[in-house]
């Protein structure tokens, strides 16, 4: 299945109500807003979206309801973050009964499998959905890394078609094009750094604090495409210190208290974690 990875993915937060209940009316505020920016994409149930609190009838009622309301817009894509590779592929095929698109795939959660290990899953969760899915490398947060030989090894699948760039290390957009040319799309997926990567060459960014600042985030990937630099780090040198809430321990509280301010989220999460 043919998927285009270029542009804007926001990692959705989670809306909920005072009462610990999904929030989609707030969700659908937000959704529209991120449209409406000119977003290309949307992904639910990743970090942001407190996934690992979220229910399994929870993370459907999210899905069907964006695909609902903006699928036939832009696409809708389903976080995958299990601890075994048996749910995964439960959870990828529940993904295309919901209607998502593609899925972002991290490697085995608890459990620090090893090289063969972690090839052998993204292969297993693959070889059992046609979703185009993107690998998700965040060796900092979750400490697998998933190298390049590791990806030499998964080229053969074709429905594995990008990877969100999360290493922390900018060098790593040049070291994956240098091996692999257009095989993989690399998309960033640390704030912070997602002007750095763009120039690099990475065709698009999953993005956190877009889910408050959703045009800002916009017309700085637009102005770097098309070559207007200049434009596009003004805009960056006044976002960057809320750039950096992305990489704080508690980024969801803080992402989730400036959709709050710019009018289209809350501040509610789910416990343990509380207000900020």
């Amino acid at each position: 299945m043919s998927f285009n990875w270029n542009g804007v993915f926001p990692a959705l937060t989670t809306k909920f109500t005072a009462h610990d209940t999904l929030d989609l009316p707030m969700f659908g505020t937000n959704l529209d807003a991120q449209v409406n920016a000119g977003i290309n994409g949307v992904i639910i149930g990743g970090s942001l979206g407190e996934a690992s609190t979220l229910e399994l009838d929870e993370k459907e009622a999210l899905v069907k309801y964006a695909v609902e309301r903006i699928g036939k817009k832009v696409p809708v894509l389903l976080n995958i973050a299990e601890g075994s590779t048996r749910e995964a592929i439960r959870q990828a095929a529940l993904a295309t009964k919901w209607g998502a698109k593609g899925l972002m795939l991290l490697p085995p959660m608890r459990y620090r499998s090893d090289h063969r290990e972690t090839v052998t899953y993204f292969r297993t969760v693959a070889e059992s959905t046609d979703l185009p899915i993107m690998v998700y490398n965040n060796p900092v947060d979750y400490k697998i890394e998933v190298t390049l030989q590791m990806f030499e090894e998964l080229s053969d699948l074709p429905n594995i078609e990008s990877v969100k760039e999360s290493t922390r290390d900018v060098s790593n957009v040049t070291r994956m094009i240098n091996r692999f040319g257009d095989r993989y799309k690399v998309l960033c997926g640390v704030d912070t750094i997602a002007m750095e990567e763009l120039l690099m060459g990475a065709c698009g960014l999953v993005g956190g604090l877009v889910c408050a600042f959703p045009a800002e985030t916009v017309a700085v990937y637009k102005l770097i495409k098309a070559g207007r630099v200049e434009e596009a780090l003004e805009i960056h040198r006044w976002f960057l210190p809320m750039l950096e809430l992305d990489l704080q321990p508690k980024l969801v509280q803080y992402i989730k208290l400036a959709e709050s301010l710019t009018g289209i989220g809350t501040e509610h999460v789910r416990a343990p974690r509380l207000p900020w």
